[in-house]
């Protein structure tokens, strides 16, 4: 059905919410909805009108748009059964290639906290256990041109951006065979070649390289020319949400129609602050609609809603209609970090998420649909466990940097600071270091 289109400001009224101990609903309900329910483990629709909104509809510019995940799957069901039997979300091929990459997530993490108590990594090591949903079911639909932007707990979205682990656990030990030569670690994971462009240490550091990377894909397109539809996706945290980076760029992007997807993965807590305290309205999705984007709040534990939401989300960017914000709910199965001991989120609650691991929910699914028998999924299972111990074996033996690459991408003209007339670099000069140098 096509969506209503509103010409005046609309007043979406704010949830009612309440911080709860009690865990028996679950996030959301593909098919049914119900009038009421707390913002966290909503099993509600939301839309602005009484018929449901169909999110393939072009937005005009400045007109809003609030739908759940549960619409996005109901219709994609509708499309399915009108020219086939089935209603399945997804392909044999494409399941083994999600249940790959998760694994290979989990497991690789895994690995991380494993080398981090054996001191083969050091400094702050963000795991990103629980979450894997959101990753795969954005970065596998992305193409090797298209741009991601992380946070400080990055190294599953570079994997599921193509970056070989190899690579990755490299950089995890400070080799100079990691993808940044070593000089990155855990925090700041970059690869050129796969248009990883950083993880960041700050939060909301990354938005607005994000919008700038989304700029320059409409500027190739429609000042130079160039045949580009490049997409670019921007994944922060909840508590990412209330600072001033985050708004500026919504709006930028909406008032230029930036290709960029803003994805909040919000698992609730930021470090050791719950969201619902830190947060006047912690319906993230809602700042969408206030800027002229759509809002969605996905159930982040189940990567076929998160996927059907990012295709339509990726598609919107990639035929020039701007961005859209997608508030995903998930859940760490870990502490803030590995130097986090996890004392301060309630038992309970870490008891609930953990019965919603999205690899085994996927698992299920597979299974029970026979896209995968038991014996593809131990295969997989088996190849992730050798490439993970192949990347720690790589890791170890690769050598460290050499101290010439002390001075590199520090300055902007190395030639002219960095590096003395004789080629040589200048902190290796004793009179420089001393400070009688001629300069």
């Amino acid at each position: 059905m096509a969506a209503a289109s509103f010409t005046a400001p609309k007043i979406i009224q704010p949830l009612n919410f309440r911080s709860s101990s009690s865990y028996e609903k679950p996030l959301f309900d593909s098919v049914k909805s119900i009038p009421t329910s707390n913002f966290l483990r909503s099993v509600q629709r939301f839309h602005l009108s009484k018929s449901p909104i169909s999110i393939s509809h072009q937005f005009r510019s400045f007109s809003t748009s609030v739908v759940a995940v549960s619409e996005v799957v109901k219709e994609k069901k509708s499309k399915s059964s009108a020219s086939s039997t089935s209603n399945l979300l997804i392909t044999k091929e494409e399941g083994l290639v999600l249940y790959e990459d998760m694994t290979l997530g989990r497991v690789f993490e895994d690995m991380c906290a494993q080398m981090y108590y054996r001191g083969k990594m050091f400094g702050f090591v963000h795991l990103y256990n629980g979450q894997e949903a959101v990753s795969t079911g954005f970065i596998k639909l992305l193409t090797k041109a298209d741009s991601v932007v992380s946070t400080y707990r990055d190294h599953v979205h570079a994997l599921s951006k193509g970056v070989p682990a190899r690579q990755v656990m490299s950089e995890l030990f400070g080799k100079a065979t990691g993808c940044c030569r070593g000089q990155g670690g855990s925090m700041h994971m970059f690869s050129k070649e796969h248009n990883v462009l950083g993880g960041f240490a700050f939060i909301g550091e990354g938005i607005p390289v994000a919008t700038g990377a989304a700029f320059t894909s409409k500027y190739k397109r429609e000042a130079l020319g160039e045949n580009c539809d490049d997409v670019t996706i921007a994944f922060f945290g909840d508590g990412t949400c209330n600072n001033g980076q985050f708004y500026e760029c919504l709006n930028m992007a909406a008032l230029w129609k930036l290709p960029i997807i803003f994805v909040v993965e919000n698992n609730l807590w930021a470090i050791g602050m719950s969201h619902l305290r830190a947060t006047s309205d912690p319906a993230i999705w809602k700042k969408g609609p206030a800027f002229g984007m759509p809002g969605y709040h996905v159930d982040g534990m189940d990567v076929l809603k998160v996927r059907e939401v990012a295709k339509e989300a990726v598609d919107r960017a990639r035929r020039g209609e701007g961005p859209t914000l997608v508030e995903c709910e998930t859940y760490r199965f870990r502490g803030h970090s590995l130097a986090d001991p996890d004392e301060l989120r309630d038992p309970a609650e870490k008891a609930h998420y953990s019965t919603r691991d999205p690899i085994v929910a996927l698992k299920k699914y597979l299974l029970e649909n026979n896209l995968a028998t038991e014996a593809d999924l131990k295969a997989i299972e088996k190849k992730i466990e050798e490439i993970v111990e192949e990347a720690v074996e790589f890791a170890d033996e690769s050598p460290a940097p050499h101290r010439s690459q002390l001075l590199e991408n520090v300055f902007a003209d190395p030639k002219g600071f960095g590096i003395g007339p004789d080629g040589k670099y200048r902190c290796e000069d004793p009179k420089f270091t001393e400070g009688t140098a001629q300069v």
